[in-house]
């Protein structure tokens, strides 16, 4: 599995990472692709489409965040990140302890762009 120094380096991977990509977005995209309307901004069009997002899961007792590669076969994670312990803590503070899978947003999303010098 990847780490955040690996993604970094990678600059073509960076630069694919759909940063608004929410996980029920993408099960909807990727799983019931040929069921959707067509007027939003993604359209899959074959097996080879693919995206690339970032999710937190809490289902554990941390929450950790987690890279994907999606596309209509798979879900592969690519990467494992640990939170810091402050972002953890903003983090449980905002979302209170429901398990699940969620987007990246506010905090975490910030802190995800300036470790990997998005801009």
């Amino acid at each position: 599995m990847m780490s955040l120094d690996d993604i970094r380096s990678n600059r073509d991977l960076v630069n694919s990472i759909d940063w608004e990509m929410t996980p029920e977005e993408a099960v909807r995209l990727y799983l019931e692709w040929g069921n959707n309307w067509a007027g939003g901004n993604y359209v899959i069009r074959s097996k080879e489409d693919e995206t690339h997002y970032f999710v937190v899961n809490t289902w554990k007792e941390s929450p950790v965040i987690y890279l994907i590669r999606r596309n209509s076969e798979d879900a592969e994670e690519l990467a494992k990140i640990d939170m810091p312990s402050d972002l953890e803590r903003q983090f449980t503070k905002a979302n209170g302890s429901i398990k699940g899978v969620c987007s990246i947003e506010g905090e975490v999303k910030n802190w995800l762009q300036e470790q990997l010098d998005f801009t």
